[in-house]
């Protein structure tokens, strides 16, 4: 079982938005980067397959100098090797036709992605890769596992849960519920020192989108208590003043 792994180096949630260059470009200064953690579910169930039936985990990214110490990480938590593919991550079509690239050259058995990335919460990546590459996908998986060459997973749909069978090779992104991220011991975070990171340049891939600015959410209004026993003057606020219904 050869397995590629996709990580996104991502500002920690508790980080403060601000913007420089007009708005135009996130303020990295003073932010602590972190793996995606949708991805870091991946990575986790990736290694439990491994560990269960064999085969190797790749970790790779899309990414600057700067996201090496979240790749190092991937490394500790088990990940056997990695790939950084050296260029500004752009947009989601960028990032998946670098990663296609890659894997076309490798043939792995099952891609796993995270469902979305925290900072942008596109959730295109599984979609365009399995497109580029010709395989099916699933999507926002709770559960997944292969046996006999066929994938089975399970995700939540409106109303229920859906299972699906399908046969190697896919693409599928993981969803909360996956499974229980690792915490990397001391043996792992010494193991991943030694452990192969190979860096790359892009495939030749030309931009298709370009960011025009950022602008942060209007600032929390007022609050308005109304007691219990007078709904009808909240529901007049919400019909005349808020306009909601």
């Amino acid at each position: 079982m050869k397995i590629l792994v996709c990580i996104s180096n991502v500002p920690d949630t508790t980080t403060k938005v601000t913007f420089i260059d007009n708005n135009t470009k996130f303020n990295t200064t003073g932010v602590q980067f972190i793996i995606n953690p949708y991805d870091e579910l991946a990575l986790t169930r990736a290694l439990e397959i491994t560990e269960k039936q064999g085969g190797t985990v790749t970790a790779i990214n899309v990414g600057l100098v700067d996201a090496e110490p979240s790749i190092r990480k991937a490394l500790a938590i088990g990940a056997n090797d990695a790939v950084r593919i050296n260029a500004e991550p752009s947009d989601a079509f960028f990032v998946a036709e670098q990663i296609a690239a890659y894997a076309k050259t490798e043939q792995f058995d099952l891609i796993l992605t995270g469902r979305e990335s925290i900072d942008y919460n596109g959730g295109l990546v599984c979609g365009l890769l399995a497109e580029m590459l010709g395989i099916p996908s699933i999507n926002v998986v709770t559960a997944i596992d292969v046996e006999n060459g066929v994938v089975v997973a399970e995700r939540d749909i409106d109303g229920g849960r859906e299972k699906i069978n399908c046969k190697l090779p896919i693409v599928a992104s993981a969803q909360k519920e996956l499974t229980e991220p690792r915490i990397p011991n001391m043996r792992g975070i010494m193991a991943a020192r030694t452990k192969p990171l190979k860096v790359i340049e892009v495939a030749g891939a030309q931009k298709t989108s370009t960011t025009l600015g950022y602008e942060l959410p209007a600032a929390k209004g007022g609050v308005k208590l109304i007691p219990a026993e007078q709904a009808e003057q909240l529901i007049d606020l919400l019909h005349n003043e808020a306009k909601v219904i």
